[in-house]
């Protein structure tokens, strides 16, 4: 007879619980705004990167890369207004934007460009040269 009681009282927890009459009492959230980033034209898409550096914005005719770091757009890269989302794929480091009217997908490799300031350090070659290769070592 418990067990059926038991049962019961189970069953009719749970109908109470998805037609929304009864609830679960949960853990109380507490929540901060952390910032606001206003941008010229209506975000259509966000997706941050997965180390939380950067967010790219879809804006028509552009994806915004905000920088988490600087706190400001340090870039942005033009694309068809007619795209209307975006993905990131940090497996290969790539945007994946979507145009549901135009049937069409873009995929955006991104490759890092870090600047080394060379002043001071020898070197080899021209200094005005268009493309600089610097060498680190270690040689312990």
């Amino acid at each position: 007879m418990k067990k059926k009681f038991l049962m019961l009282s189970l069953v009719v927890s749970l109908v109470l619980y998805f037609a929304g009459v009864a609830s679960v009492s949960a853990e109380n959230i507490e929540w901060s705004s952390k910032k606001l980033i206003n941008v010229k034209s209506s975000p259509l898409d966000v997706s941050p990167s997965k180390d939380g550096r950067w967010i790219f914005i879809l804006s028509p005719g552009e994806v915004l890369v905000y920088s988490a770091s600087k706190s400001k757009v340090i870039n942005s890269i033009p694309v068809d207004k007619g795209f209307d989302r975006l993905a990131y794929s940090a497996k290969d480091n790539t945007l994946i934007l979507s145009s549901r009217t135009g049937k069409a997908v873009k995929i955006i490799q991104l490759a890092v460009i870090h600047d080394i300031d060379v002043s001071g350090l020898p070197f080899l070659g021209e200094r005005n040269a268009p493309v600089t290769i610097a060498v680190f070592g270690d040689y312990q």
